[in-house]
């Protein structure tokens, strides 16, 4: 149901997985249960709970995580990149996705890892070939996502997979906004330990959404629950054990995670 924000989570000591819905009851902030999953109808089952006795899940379970790399001018700036021509995709493998509040896993052999905070966009349906004029009808909602890099294995291995395939280097959430309109979404924001270190407006985006959609399905068939991120604006920078990392968009919610070294 377009407008609602969507998730999956348990209870702890339950371990039950549970779709829900956000909601308020006497000025408290609830994940109210839902029966059925995001990709058809749901009903509430009167069941609520309150945020601070769940924890939250990846809402889907993709079968790949597409990244688009350099989508913002001042980003590609900061680390000494051109714009590319055309967007820049990568995979991310799905074992590196975690739910708002599991901890990222810092592997300190790896030196530097940084916090990319960006949108990101979960299919709706399976297709192949769009037109970037009917991209936005295949999308199911819109996430916060933090794309976490080890930058000095990216520089190294002049290829990203291992620097971004990391247990844990792909936190998501907490909720997908349902619909495939991004009207009423505010600015892109992250913070560490409580300090603005990014703040991103979606119209800077080098290739919009509908462009970025269109490009990958010209080479892969989108199947429903699909991933794909759409790049960090500037800001970037370094996260250590103890840190708190949030990355923010109007309209949709806070995903947050704790740092641990590994």
């Amino acid at each position: 149901m377009a407008g609602e924000r969507f998730c999956r989570f348990y209870v702890p000591g339950d371990g039950t997985e549970r779709f829900g819905v956000f909601g308020r009851s006497g000025g408290e902030e609830r994940v109210e249960e839902v029966s059925g999953g995001p990709f058809g109808p749901f009903e509430r089952t009167g069941l609520s709970f309150a945020l601070g006795d769940v924890r939250f899940l990846p809402p889907v379970k993709p079968g790949s995580v597409y990244c688009v790399g350099r989508n913002y001018a001042e980003h590609a700036s900061e680390l000494g990149n051109s714009v590319p021509q055309e967007p820049l995709v990568f995979l991310k493998p799905v074992t590196s996705l975690i739910g708002s509040g599991e901890a990222i896993r810092l592997p300190l052999w790896a030196g530097r890892i940084d916090y990319e905070g960006e949108l990101a966009v979960i299919i709706g349906r399976r297709c192949r070939n769009l037109r970037e004029d009917e991209a936005l009808d295949a999308v199911l909602g819109y996430i916060c996502f933090n794309d976490v890099t080890a930058r000095e294995l990216q520089r190294k291995d002049g290829q990203w997979t291992r620097a971004k395939g990391f247990d844990t280097f792909a936190p998501i959430g907490p909720w997908v906004l349902l619909g495939g309109s991004m009207e009423g979404l505010g600015d892109l924001v992250t913070r560490v330990n409580g300090v603005e270190v990014q703040r991103g407006c979606f119209a800077d985006m080098v290739f919009p959404v509908g462009r970025i959609i269109s490009y990958i399905s010209s080479f892969a068939t989108l199947m429903p629950g699909d991933v794909i991120a759409t790049g960090t604006p500037a800001g970037v920078g370094p996260l250590r054990p103890g840190d708190r990392v949030e990355v923010f968009v109007e309209g949709i919610g806070c995903l947050s995670n704790p740092c641990e070294g590994c």
